[in-house]
């Protein structure tokens, strides 16, 4: 049986920058807490945790002042930063560029919209931290869309900013784009394509990477929303696709017939997890 490894499956650099940061705290401080998990990988935090990571919610803040929190990749509101202050607690901030620099963004299409008497939509999944940080930067005054059902919440008589969740597929956001210009009641549209390329690249990659395969296996925490987007990319491409976060759920039928296996990831997935996947398919 042949085991390939997806050498373009794996952290995105958001991903990696939030880690490399957490380790270099946690070498200088050997304790560090992070706002929510710092990536949506089990096997991944419990490797943090046992250096000495601790996840913690909105709620721990009093047992964080006056310590070290890391702002994961995701980004915050900044009601998340002015509670920081207020405790004391010294945060190193690990929003990922893209997102920061879309942060910035929401901010500028909202006071644009305030002018028009518009609104801005953002194509995003609801609770989603990334998205949670995008519409805190305008007061929620902002209208999330998870699908085209959802434009029923846009008045399509007023002019409408529509920007996207950084994450979010191409193909969906094209989808909604062109709903809304054959619904909207005046030419007032602003479409602002921010999807992070280094993440939608990865679907029409892992299509053609699936295909090459006799069995498939895509490796996600299973709270990751990018993982389970890539995995039925995969599954689409080729049906005997199995998505599992580690080594324990592999399942020796899935490979009877199989010579050729393909192992690929979330962009939350590290590399050296698909590489124990692949030692651990071996000795089944």
């Amino acid at each position: 049986m042949k085991i390939s490894i997806d050498e373009k499956s794996g952290f995105c650099f958001g991903v990696v920058n939030a880690i490399s940061k957490a380790e270099i705290l946690l070498g200088e401080k050997g304790k560090v807490f992070s706002l929510g998990d710092i990536v949506h990988n089990k096997v991944e935090m419990s490797r943090l945790e046992n250096l000495g990571l601790q996840s913690v919610s909105y709620n721990d803040f009093t047992k964080v002042m006056g310590k070290t929190m890391i702002i994961r990749a995701h980004g915050e509101p900044p009601l998340t930063y002015r509670m920081a202050r207020e405790l004391c607690i010294d945060i190193v901030d690990a929003t990922c560029p893209v997102v920061a620099k879309l942060q910035k963004t929401v901010k500028k299409a909202w006071k644009q919209m305030q002018e028009a008497d518009g609104q801005v939509v953002i194509l995003g999944k609801r609770g989603h931290a990334e998205v949670v940080g995008l519409t805190g930067q305008v007061d929620e005054d902002a209208i999330v869309v998870e699908n085209l059902e959802d434009l029923r919440q846009v008045d399509f008589k007023k002019p409408i900013y529509l920007l996207s969740q950084t994450t979010q597929s191409l193909e969906l956001f094209d989808e909604v784009k062109a709903e809304i210009y054959r619904r909207a009641k005046n030419d007032n549209i602003t479409i602002h394509d921010t999807i992070c390329r280094q993440v939608s690249n990865r679907n029409p990659h892992l299509r053609e990477f699936s295909k090459q395969f006799d069995v498939v296996i895509f490796v996600s925490g299973h709270h990751s929303s990018n993982g389970k987007a890539l995995y039925e990319v995969c599954r689409a491409a080729n049906e005997n696709t199995y998505k599992i976060e580690d080594g324990t759920e592999l399942r020796g039928e899935w490979f009877e017939n199989a010579e050729t296996v393909g192992i690929c990831g979330a962009t939350s997935t590290p590399k050296w997890l698909m590489e124990q996947i692949a030692t651990a398919i071996t000795t089944l």
